[in-house]
């Protein structure tokens, strides 16, 4: 079986939950190898933007009329998106430091296996 069929696979056996949760923990630990390795430049640039992007995907189906998460859900949700894309500019332009950017990570992954 080719690695593109195994994935197909995988995802169609997966929840929508469990898509986001590994989704998740791949940024976050992208996130973390940036922080403990002390990254820099188009390394730490790639962590981010692809944390940046996952949350972009979130932001964006919220924003659909036809999510069934509360709106109020949706609307933190969105929040949290743009802190996210405010707060990586910081990390890679100013030097603040990247773990926050990790704990909200973590704390939407335990959300996750709350449910």
């Amino acid at each position: 079986m080719s690695i593109k069929a195994y994935q197909r696979a995988a995802t169609q056996a997966e929840s929508p939950r469990e898509l986001e949760y590994r989704a998740f923990g791949q940024a976050t630990a992208a996130l973390v190898r940036a922080h403990e390795e002390k990254l820099a430049g188009g390394l730490l640039a790639e962590a981010l933007d692809s944390n940046r992007r996952l949350w972009n995907m979130l932001a964006a189906d919220c924003s659909q009329p036809k999510n069934q998460l509360p709106l109020e859900l949706r609307g933190q949700i969105i929040s949290l998106a743009m802190f996210v894309a405010r707060y990586s500019s910081q990390v890679l332009r100013d030097g603040v430091e990247i773990e926050p950017l990790i704990d909200i990570n973590r704390t939407m992954m335990e959300g996750l296996l709350a449910r």
